[in-house]
């Protein structure tokens, strides 16, 4: 009787087990619900080119735009504080890459924003958050 009431106690700590590493991993891994209210989020029109963004949200009393580096690489926007990569949210690793180059040549601090074409777009914001690179992020919804 002891066996069996034992194996019972295991089944259900195992299952137990399960449940709790399968929330986790939602929370962690698949939730897209990143809220915008942490992100400064400008809405804008959809259905645009990235350059119409960059022109709209770096303004000269911010940054300058398309700055050149050394190396005939372009800043999409540099402030006094930020080497800025524009790009849609789906290609968020390539705008972050590309800002972490931007920001070691130029001593700034390196920030991506991200234009979000539909609300389904936020899991890729997640993502650029799990790197904890000391990444700006900032948004533009486009949707």
């Amino acid at each position: 009787m002891k066996k069996k009431t034992l194996k019972k106690i295991i089944r259900y700590i195992n299952i137990a087990v399960v449940i709790i590493i399968s929330a986790a991993g939602y929370f962690f891994f698949g939730m897209a619900d990143v809220p915008e209210s942490l992100y400064e989020t400008q809405s804008m029109n959809s259905g645009m080119k990235e350059g119409y963004y960059v022109e709209q949200w770096c303004k000269p009393s911010f940054g300058r735009r398309e700055f050149v580096l050394w190396d005939r690489t372009r800043v999409d926007c540099l402030s006094a504080d930020y080497a800025i990569e524009f790009d849609f949210a789906k290609k968020w690793a390539e705008s972050v890459g590309q800002s972490l180059y931007y920001a070691k040549l130029t001593g700034k601090t390196p920030a991506v924003v991200l234009i979000l074409t539909s609300k389904a777009d936020m899991k890729y914001v997640k993502r650029v958050e799990r790197l904890e690179q000391g990444i700006k992020i900032f948004l533009i919804k486009a949707y």
